[in-house]
């Protein structure tokens, strides 16, 4: 029997494709790139192809940032102290310690060690004899302190105070207080061992100290 005897012949393509000797071509493979060729953008997709998202997650409540507190919390108590102490000082609940000032003062003569400074300060001498300068100009002041230093010379005084007042209604700040340091580290300065501003119930940064050679 020929093929030709039947109707439905499904090799017929495949006889003559044979036949033919047609060779079809293979694909070529896919070239990889080197990671130096990839952009920026294809390293991070490649690295987030097995990244999943997960929905609970977006859900999450968080507490909203405060700076403010964040700064109130971290505060130094160094600071807060300090605060405190200088409210109490303005109320008058706490006595101010006069050398942590800027208008604090005090000298020592070379001849001595500067040890004695903290014993005059805390009112270890007794004072014998006070001069007050308030009201006076500054040659008026500086003619006052001559009369009364060579007064406590002849009289073998060791210790006096100088009462020179802040100077604070001034315009041009304390000159009666600069004028008498002046002269005391200067003029007098063989006839003086040390001065130091004087204890707050004596007068404090109005005042001062002199410890006298006999």
């Amino acid at each position: 029997m020929s093929n030709k005897s039947f109707t439905i012949r499904p090799f017929e393509k495949l006889k003559k494709k044979i036949g033919s000797k047609q060779v079809v071509p293979a694909i070529a493979p896919v070239r990889q790139k080197n990671k130096q060729q990839f952009t920026d953008d294809e390293l991070f997709n490649n690295a987030m192809d097995d990244v999943q998202k997960i929905e609970a997650f977006r859900m999450l409540n968080c507490d909203r940032y405060h700076p403010k507190d964040f700064s109130e919390s971290i505060r130094p108590d160094s600071d807060r102290g300090a605060l405190t102490i200088l409210c109490e000082i303005v109320e008058g609940q706490r006595p101010m310690h006069l050398p942590d000032t800027q208008e604090y003062v005090s000298w020592t003569s070379p001849d001595y060690h500067d040890t004695i400074i903290p014993k005059l300060h805390e009112g270890h001498f007794s004072v014998q004899a006070f001069l007050d300068l308030h009201g006076c100009s500054v040659p008026e002041a500086e003619e006052e302190l001559r009369d009364f230093l060579q007064d406590a010379f002849k009289k073998g005084l060791c210790c006096v105070k100088i009462i020179h007042g802040r100077g604070l209604r001034s315009v041009k700040g304390p000159r009666i207080k600069d004028a008498v340091v002046r002269r005391l580290a200067g003029h007098y300065h063989r006839n003086v061992i040390a001065f130091v501003t004087a204890r707050q119930c004596d007068g404090g940064l109005g005042a001062l100290y002199v410890l006298l050679r006999k």
